[in-house]
């Protein structure tokens, strides 16, 4: 195998591939990105078992060829090579490594055999759709943070995704939670979607394909699902993802519905008095948001280091509410409002709290009370 490719096309795609390759592995293969020359194109292939990513970029190749090299050792020694020039990768060299020339560079890297390399997609994916790569990141903008990272709850470890239909009215509708907050984000349901009855696609894919999608010129990504797998595909890139096998709970029960107590402030400003209050909370996290007619007090306290107070001008005319909350989880949410106004919809100290964009009704957040 012998090719010669740009170094700027070489790194972007290795970026891609290495981000999928675990740092340690048992499995010495899967360190390894496979690399296939033929005709003008190389084909790139990583994956860690549960997620497959394949690129494919042109090149000048001069013997066909395939082999695999360590992935973030390659993509090091790339990303420290000269802007602008060009790179030759040689296998086997004299010594049989994969050999990497670029200028006055030389290296040379053991590799593994290609019969080696496991090919986990394949499978037959019968709902097939697109949809606008800006919905697709802002679905998952809106939702992502909150998914759970604790092994023990592993259905609530990535995003739960499926056609929901309500009157006239279809959608692609995309929840999260971990048990302390919930994200439930939704866009217009795109054709080839309407059998999508849900799936659990896992985190660590989720940021993968965000990441991906940053990278994207096309306006529309494809996405294919079955029972157990989805695969994203755009440009010369194609990512295939096991899916988490699990029941995901029934988030509509845990959105409350009769939440009459309105709190609307202007989402900069509370952004930023929660953010000020919090550095006294330290370890505990916790922030408390006390509503008074037309004013929100935001306080925190600290029985080693003392307390912090902000007020703030709002929209509220029902009885006081004192609620604890995770600052940095209430900061999250925030950070996902577009508009002026954030609204939040209350019931009690000690119960669930619903909160909205004002001027935007696709997306809605469910947050718990903390104990202060």
């Amino acid at each position: 195998m012998k090719f010669t490719i740009e170094r700027a096309h070489f790194l972007k795609t290795l970026s891609h591939v290495q981000s999928i390759v675990e740092k340690r592995n048992t499995i010495p293969v899967l360190s390894n990105v496979r690399i296939e020359a033929k005709d003008s194109t190389i084909n790139f292939k990583a994956t860690d078992m549960d997620i497959e990513i394949t690129e494919i970029v042109d090149a000048t190749v001069t013997e066909e060829g395939a082999t695999t090299a360590p992935a973030h050792m390659l993509y090091d020694i790339v990303r420290k090579l000269s802007d602008g020039s060009d790179i030759e990768i040689t296998y086997p060299d004299e010594k049989g490594a994969l050999r990497i020339a670029s200028g006055r560079s030389n290296f040379s890297l053991s590799t593994i055999d290609v019969a080696d390399f496991p090919i986990i997609s394949g499978d037959n994916l019968p709902i097939n759709f697109e949809i606008n790569k800006d919905e697709l990141k802002t679905l998952i903008d809106r939702t992502q943070f909150s998914a759970s990272v604790e092994e023990a709850r592993y259905y609530l470890n990535g995003l739960y995704v499926h056609a929901k239909t309500e009157g006239e009215t279809k959608v692609l509708r995309v929840v999260a939670t971990d048990g302390h907050r919930l994200a439930c984000a939704e866009s217009p349901l795109p054709a080839g979607a309407e059998k999508l009855d849900g799936v659990i696609i896992p985190r660590k894919s989720v940021l993968e394909i965000r990441k991906l999608l940053d990278d994207a010129s096309e306006e529309n990504v494809a996405l294919s699902l079955s029972e157990n797998k989805v695969r994203i595909s755009f440009e010369d890139i194609t990512l295939t993802s096991k899916l988490i096998d699990g029941t995901f709970p029934d988030y509509e029960r845990v959105i409350p519905t009769d939440n009459d107590k309105i709190l609307e402030v202007k989402v900069k400003e509370l952004a930023s008095a929660v953010d000020r209050v919090s550095v006294v909370t330290e370890r505990s996290r916790g922030i408390r948001m006390i509503t008074n007619t037309n004013h929100v007090t935001i306080a925190a306290s600290n029985t080693e280091l003392g307390n912090a107070t902000e007020e703030l001008e709002a929209r509220y005319e029902k009885e006081s509410i004192d609620t604890g909350y995770n600052f940095r989880y209430l900061l999250d949410i925030l950070s996902q409002i577009k508009g002026e106004d954030v609204r939040f919809s209350l019931s009690g100290n000690a119960a669930a709290t619903v909160i909205t964009d004002t001027s935007d009704s696709s997306a809605i957040y469910v947050l718990m009370p903390m104990r202060i």
